[in-house]
């Protein structure tokens, strides 16, 4: 009976130790940002989002060099204006300032948001990509490993980069 108990106790241990090893088989890792980085997508992305960043940036320059040159026809204009008229062009320009500001902000919304769509499409692709590949060599989990203090388990990037043909 003891000896069956040890005998019981013995397989039980061995198959759990079994259980944890093939477990620690089915965990990968990869770090997703450096895979996004590397697809030729990233790049086309982020030239868009540049290109869209210049045009706003000339449209504010412009209306700012358009608000300075009031504000100097103005303050030379001034002397020879009235009261009324003088407060009337300050609140124009005014008015003026307000406006580009607010063209700002929604510029900097318009920025975030075209970058935060063509990313995002580019992130679906790697998420399906790193899918692809865990599920065809029988992974249960991937980490990203730009969040991860020790990675001993298989590395999935030069797989992934393959199936994606980069």
């Amino acid at each position: 009976m003891k000896h069956l108990k040890s005998l019981l106790f013995a397989t039980a241990l061995f198959i759990g130790a079994s259980s944890f090893v093939s477990a620690q088989n089915k965990i990968a890792h990869i770090n997703k940002e450096e895979l996004i980085k590397a697809m030729p997508a990233y790049a086309n992305a982020q030239a868009e989002v540049q290109k869209l960043a210049d045009t706003y940036e000339a449209e504010f320059q412009d209306q700012l060099k358009e608000i300075e040159n009031l504000v100097k026809q103005y303050n030379a204009e001034a002397a020879a204006q009235t009261d009324e008229e003088n407060i009337k062009r300050k609140k124009q320009v005014d008015g003026m300032k307000q406006a580009l500001a607010i063209y700002q902000q929604q510029k900097n919304q318009d920025l975030s948001k075209k970058e935060y769509d063509l990313l995002k499409s580019i992130a679906d692709d790697a998420d399906a990509a790193i899918q692809a590949v865990a599920k065809a060599q029988g992974f249960q989990y991937v980490l990203d490993s730009a969040m991860l203090i020790v990675a001993d388990g298989k590395d999935l990037m030069a797989d992934v980069k393959a199936h994606l043909k980069l």
